[in-house]
């Protein structure tokens, strides 16, 4: 199934069983989680959703805020009748993840938090700034080498493979616009002293080689959120999830305990 919603998302649901919603990161769209969709749709409903200003959902004007970004979802929520659901967030994803963990701890069954901050370092705005600038100037072609050196270990770069392609297709593709208003809005993020308040069960995982967000930021974040579990994936740098698939499944197979398929709420509205 895929659909838009009445405020712009472009959104796909694929599976059977209890609600999952994945985020994906900056300048990526939905396919980012392809890699994981074989394994999820035997356990889940997965729903996965273009962030505003990318892939196929609606571009308004630059700046956004994680507030907004947040908001988007819950309308996307409420028009699908999703009450309750997993959530799983890759960088930007991982920001939305927090801000409405925080905002809407209702709705969330668990949290998985990869390869993103909870805190803007001191030069973030005027460093997402700067980028925006640069993609308005050199359209996302400009920032397509740099980007794809910060997301991807040297070998995995070298080695070209189909994933790599279609990551790097993705990042060419997304709307200019789209880019410099979500770039604010991470540029914006603050919810690191807030942490102690998400009460479900929670992973965080981080490539070790993340500049980005690094694993020294992944060890707070588990420090804050009680009970939370804390993987580092070796040889992988900020889109883990893509560079080590295997890994970061098995991660997930132990975290939703798939093998023992337990689950029981399915996440939905009463009827």
């Amino acid at each position: 199934m895929q659909g838009t919603s009445k405020n712009g998302l472009y959104y796909e649901i694929e599976g059977e069983g209890p609600w999952l919603t994945l985020s994906h990161s900056l300048a990526c769209d939905l396919h980012m989680w392809d890699p994981q969709m074989e394994l999820l749709t035997k356990h889940f409903k997965v729903l996965r959703f273009d962030t505003r200003g990318h892939g196929k959902s609606h571009v308004p004007a630059a700046p956004y805020t994680l507030d907004a970004l947040g908001q988007d979802v819950v309308e996307l929520f409420l028009e699908l009748g999703i009450q309750r659901t997993h959530w799983m967030g890759l960088s930007m994803g991982g920001m939305i993840g927090q801000t409405m963990a925080l905002k809407w701890p209702q709705l969330f069954l668990s949290l998985v938090l990869a390869d993103t901050t909870s805190r803007r370092p001191e030069n973030a705005v005027q460093m997402w700034a700067d980028r925006a600038k640069m993609a308005r100037e050199q359209g996302m072609q400009g920032l397509l080498e740099s980007t794809l050196t910060r997301w991807f270990t040297q070998p995995y770069i070298e080695a070209n493979s189909a994933k790599l392609q279609k990551i790097a297709k993705g990042i060419l593709e997304t709307p200019v616009e789209g880019f410099a208003g979500c770039s604010s809005a991470i540029a914006h993020i603050d919810t690191f002293d807030r942490l102690k308040e998400i009460n479900c069960p929670t992973m965080i995982i981080v490539g070790i080689e993340d500049h980005g967000t690094p694993p020294e930021m992944a060890k707070k974040i588990h420090s804050q959120i009680k009970d939370s579990v804390l993987h580092i994936i070796p040889d992988a740098s900020h889109i883990s999830n893509v560079e080590q698939t295997d890994i970061f499944n098995q991660h997930l197979v132990e975290f939703f305990g798939l093998e023992d398929d337990d689950f029981v709420d399915d996440g939905s509205f009463d009827s």
